[in-house]
């Protein structure tokens, strides 16, 4: 198994990286013709700066709009990124003293990355105008989100799997010298579904993460009065002779 899923981890990385890459680079040639943020907006640069932390942090907008809606996602995106931090122990030797501190937090903020799932998942079926809008792609992403949370918690207080080769297998890969990689079935399916995670989020939903700092609704001024907005592709035809 350790070829098979080192080339598929290695083919999803590259997916991942090339796909968002092409994102970016799509969003940062698409033309924002008009000004157009959410109001009340800031009105200088430094207040978009700090309108976008807040966004990006505090999840600001979407407080304001449903608070239920911004505990269970706010918890998910918090609980996650403590999820993240500890699993980076698997690529350090020796392991970082903050990534360290963490892994007592990450640990249990699996159970609250979980929790806030099954109630972001739970609001798709029982709020009625949520449920009208929600697709299969919708349910499937938060299936596929659950199962990643469920089978990492299960090999963490359910079925033990060899942490100590894990992390060989995984430093193994960042050296392009492969160690046997334990043939647990959680294992396993914990890294496929991952795989699985990464090759499709270039092409899901999940984009509003890097999506979200090219928005023109939140990265513009609300200067329409104050000064004329070209956009950089009617800027570039307005110097043609």
């Amino acid at each position: 198994m350790t070829p098979l899923y080192a080339v598929l981890l290695y083919f999803a990385a590259a997916v991942l990286v090339v796909g968002l890459a092409l994102k970016i680079r799509s969003y940062l040639s698409t033309p924002a013709p008009l000004k157009i943020p959410t109001t009340p907006a800031p009105t200088t640069s430094g207040g978009v700066v700090l309108r976008m932390v807040r966004e990006v942090v505090l999840f600001e907008s979407l407080f304001k709009s449903s608070k239920w809606t911004w505990l269970f996602g706010w918890t998910f995106h918090f609980a996650l990124l403590l999820v993240t931090l500890r699993h980076l122990r698997y690529f350090q030797e020796p392991v970082w003293l903050p990534i360290a501190l963490v892994q007592p937090f990450g640990t249990y903020a699996g159970f609250a990355m979980v929790a806030a799932l099954f109630g972001l998942w739970a609001r798709r079926w029982l709020v009625d105008r949520v449920r009208y809008i929600s697709t299969p792609s919708d349910h499937l992403m938060l299936v596929l989100l659950l199962a990643i949370g469920l089978t990492g918690l299960g090999m963490r207080f359910v079925e033990h799997t060899d942490i100590v080769a894990v992390k060989m297998f995984t430093l193994g890969m960042l050296r392009f010298e492969w160690s046997a990689l334990p043939a647990d079935p959680v294992l396993l399916a914990h890294l496929g579904l991952v795989a699985v995670l990464m090759l499709i989020f270039p092409i899901s939903k999940l984009l509003h993460a890097p999506g979200l700092f090219f928005s023109p609704t939140r990265n513009q001024a609300d200067t329409a009065r104050e000064a004329r907005h070209i956009a950089s592709w009617a800027a570039a035809m307005e110097k043609r002779p």
